[in-house]
């Protein structure tokens, strides 16, 4: 089958470990269906060694004619500027999101071409994640999120319903909706709520897309008044727009607080575990 040729947007910025950046890379490029086009924005100054896995894939995408579209920053701008830069930047209509330190899974992008394909109205695709701590074998948990639009919109209520590292939209819907934006940790939620508001249409596969790094303690750390912010105003935009009602917005924004600040390290990361994934 002849699929629609797509870019994948990447960002990498200094303190990326190199090792793990090559491995993100490879899974891209070693896919079932191969990208037309990788953007990779350098959001500020990075390592030598960082330089050095650049250097290697664009001689590697040439070889495999794959265009390697390098954007470098001189200082960095953080993730959600970096994305918009990059979503910009693509040549393609369909754009796949990918990180810098995780791997995605070998038939990938040929499972969202083909449902593009078949789902021609759809805005943007996600999928299913495993967390992994160390080497990828070692799966720690699962996130599952909904699959219809319907679902998705209700989910996005309560808690986001799209794994940003496994996306695939159309750039012309991203731009429509104002493409990305700077948001403390939360700038594909910010992006999802825009795109519900401008009438894009989600979806979600129930399949694994990408397996996801994590540490032992990053559960834990996902915490602190400065995160808690960022959900709070998240909430607190979702009732401006009339997504949720006011009590809806109290109670998200009481969880959180519960759970960012007044649980400690270990115990949150117990109940991300327990209540917020799949094992």
């Amino acid at each position: 089958m002849t699929y629609a040729p797509f870019s994948v947007a990447m960002s990498v910025y200094g303190k990326d470990n190199a090792d793990w950046f090559a491995k993100a890379l490879a899974s891209i490029v070693e896919q079932t269906v191969k990208p037309a086009e990788i953007v990779l924005v350098e959001d500020g100054p990075v390592s030598q060694e960082i330089e050095q896995v650049v250097a290697h894939y664009q001689q590697r995408c040439k070889e495999e004619n794959i265009a390697f579209n390098l954007i470098p920053l001189p200082q960095n701008q953080g993730l959600g500027n970096a994305l918009r830069l990059a979503t910009e930047s693509a040549t393609h209509e369909l754009v796949a999101r990918m990180d810098s330190d995780d791997i995605s899974v070998p038939f990938r992008f040929e499972h969202q071409l083909a449902f593009f394909a078949q789902n021609p109205e759809t805005s943007i695709l996600g999928g299913n994640i495993e967390e992994f701590v160390g080497e990828p074998s070692n799966i720690v948990g699962q996130r599952v999120c909904p699959q219809t639009d319907a679902d998705i919109r209700q989910y996005m209520k309560k808690r986001c319903a799209m794994n940003h590292v496994s996306v695939m939209f159309r750039k012309s819907e991203v731009l429509r909706a104002g493409n990305y934006m700077d948001w403390f940790y939360n700038e594909d939620y910010y992006l999802w709520i825009r795109m519900m508001l401008a009438g894009c249409t989600f979806a979600n596969l129930d399949e694994v897309l990408v397996t996801v790094r994590m540490g032992y303690d990053t559960y834990g750390r996902r915490g602190g008044m400065r995160y808690f912010r960022s959900e709070r105003d998240i909430q607190r935009l979702m009732f401006k727009e009339g997504i949720i009602s006011w009590p809806a917005m109290v109670t998200n924004i009481c969880i959180r607080f519960g759970v960012q600040i007044l649980l400690p390290n270990w115990l949150r990361s117990f109940v991300f575990q327990k209540l917020f994934r799949k094992n």
